[in-house]
Order: structure tokens, then sequence, then C-alpha cells
């Protein structure tokens, strides 16, 4: 005699084998962006700003217009103002938010005194170090690309391959605290420099000296690099210097 299914399994076989119910993804739904990263936005975004003289030297704005602007709230641009006060490049002005700081002929002076110590070390390690052709391939590629910029008449993309060449040079150095230093400096004299671009002499000059300073340091010459490279800079803030006084501009 056959037994007789019981009701819940009869149940089942009357419905069907049982389903599952879909399990839920584990990625959530996309939600606001962490607040160190929009901070890191904010900070960048206005920093590229002043860089390129969109915010220029004296230009205040508002925290709630710098917000309004860049599409966040007020916190992370309050944060990033405080980061980029840190570095020279405002000055945080209370109830009124930030004022873009101008650089003087002195300004620019201190500036370079330090900022050529700084990248002379940064040669004299790397030269020291006896880096390998593929390391040092960045470098070559931005004096081919120095050279080119010079013959087509192009000083933007002169300037770009120039700030690439420096770049790279403190970057190979591998000191993380030097890097930190050279490019808050390098930062604080970049509106100067790009200003003055095409007041100053074709850097036929300067691109020579970019190639000797790449020589010395493929050569592991590092008091040859050091020197080179100071001879470099020193005669880099001889011409903006010389800009200042001759136009009369207290600041830029």
């Amino acid at each position: 005699m056959r037994a007789t299914p019981s009701p819940r399994k009869r149940k089942a076989a009357a419905t069907g084998p049982a389903v599952r119910a879909p399990r839920r993804s584990a990625t959530r739904p996309a939600g606001p962006a962490p607040r160190s990263t929009r901070v890191d936005d904010a900070y960048a975004a206005i920093r590229r700003r002043i860089l390129d003289n969109v915010y220029p030297p004296g230009h205040q704005a508002l925290e709630s217009a710098l917000a309004d602007e860049l599409g966040i709230s007020r916190t992370p641009v309050r944060e990033a103002l405080i980061r980029l006060a840190n570095e020279g490049l405002v000055e945080v002005v209370p109830r009124h938010g930030m004022r873009v700081l101008p650089v003087s002929p002195a300004d620019m002076s201190e500036i370079y005194t330090v900022l050529t110590a700084l990248e002379s070390a940064a040669a004299e390690i790397l030269a020291a170090r006896q880096p390998t052709d593929a390391e040092l391939q960045p470098l070559v590629d931005a004096t081919r690309d120095m050279t080119r910029a010079l013959k087509q008449d192009d000083l933007d993309a002169w300037a770009a391959a120039d700030e690439r060449f420096h770049q790279g040079l403190v970057e190979l150095a591998g000191n993380r605290t030097l890097a930190d230093a050279i490019g808050r400096l390098a930062d604080r004299s970049h509106r100067a420099r790009m200003f003055t671009l095409r007041l100053r002499p074709k850097p036929v000059n300067s691109t020579h000296e970019h190639m000797a300073m790449l020589e010395r340091i493929r050569a592991g010459d590092a008091a040859g690099a050091v020197d080179v490279n100071r001879a470099h800079r020193q005669r880099a803030t001889r011409e903006l210097v010389a800009i200042f006084e001759r136009y009369r501009l207290q600041q830029l």
C-alpha cells in the first residue's frame, strides 16, 4: 500500500520546486563621495585655477561662491583653502573666504634661492646613484620636446616640457620629502614664470642647460650636475627679477 504524502509535500508538489529569492547585490548604490575625496577634488580645482591665472593675484572669493562653482558643500572648500594657505598660495580671510596671494620680486628671489638649493640636492642624489638609460628616458624626451618646441616657436609647449624635466628629475631622486618641498615652491613661482614667459629671451640657453644637466647625471658626475643646475636656476632668477624691474611690476 502506497504511503499518502503529507499535506506539506503535496503542497510542494502542486506548486513546483521552491524558487529562491534573488540575492541582493553586494554593491550598494553610489552615494556621496567620501569627504576626503571631495576635499582633494576641491583642492585640485582651486589650485589649478590659481596656477592658470583664472583666479589672478588679489582675487577674492567667498566659500559659498567657490562651493557653488564646484558643486559641493562649503566644508570641503574650507578644508581645501586651509591646505592652499599652508602652501602659500592663498590667504584665508575670516568671513570673506580666500584671497590669492601675489608674488613680489623679493618673494621670487627667496623662492628661487631655496628652490635652487633643493633641486640641486635632487640632481646630486640622482647623479650619485647612476640611473639607467631607461630611467632617464623621460628627461631625454623632455629635452627633445624642448628643442622641437623652440623650432616651432611654441613657448607653451616648451614650458610644459621644461616642467616635465624638472618634475622628472625630482621624482627620480626618490626623496619624497624633498619632492614635496620642491613642488610647493614650484607652485608658488609657476604663475610668475608663465606670465613672464614671453617677456624673457627665447629659452635657447635654458634648453642647452637642461641637456648639460642630463649629461652630467648620466655620467654620474654629481658635482657637475649640481653646478649646472645652480647656474641654470640663478640665471632664471636674474631674468625674472629684471623683468619685474623693467616693467615696474610690484607683484604678480
